[in-house]
């Protein structure tokens, strides 16, 4: 196993994480936006970065011409690549 490949195994294992940050990063934007409005501004007291809610006029979608598949992991219910597939691949699980 090269370095490459335990990099991809240690980020994959840090998705669930990124994910959880996103929906709280949703949850929380969706709070303040409750709190100051449309286009309301608020500031960090500790270093005067100032903050604006805004509704995003767009998303800027990226599909990547290169990703991975994999078997479950222990707790998980499915993973995309079949046991099947990586036992024919040559792979004991």
């Amino acid at each position: 196993m090269n370095q490459v490949q335990l990099k991809l195994i240690e980020l994959d294992k840090k998705k669930e994480q990124i994910k959880q940050y996103y929906e709280e990063l949703r949850t929380t934007i969706t709070q303040v936006h409750e709190l100051v409005g449309d286009d309301g501004f608020f500031q960090d007291p500790s270093d005067g970065t100032v903050f604006q809610i805004v509704k995003p006029t767009g998303r800027f979608v990226q599909f990547e011409e290169l990703g991975y598949i994999r078997t479950k992991r222990e707790g998980e219910k499915r993973g995309e690549l079949s046991v099947k597939k990586a036992e024919e691949a040559g792979f004991k699980l």
